[in-house]
């Protein structure tokens, strides 16, 4: 599946999308094996409070499956202004 990352993710990881295979149902079990990777993406990854997640570019939450799921996006939340 692609992974893209979105803002100071982006910056922390260095990286703005990667290709990924994972046994990950989940969001959050795909966090807990890209932060298993390296420290730069337990950085980024190190509060899931400040993130959000989408799903084929749909707003999801973390424990949503991942059953058929092509694009995981992260990102911090979004402010207007």
């Amino acid at each position: 599946m692609t992974v893209v990352y979105f803002a100071w993710v982006r910056e922390r990881i260095g990286k703005a999308r990667e290709e990924v295979e994972t046994a990950a149902t989940t969001p959050e079990g795909l966090i807990a094996e890209l932060r298993a990777r390296e420290p730069r993406y337990e950085a980024a990854f190190a509060d899931i409070r400040a993130l959000r997640v989408a799903l084929d570019q749909e707003l999801s939450d973390f424990n949503t499956s991942l059953a058929g799921v092509r694009e995981v996006a992260f990102f911090p939340p979004m402010t207007g202004g």
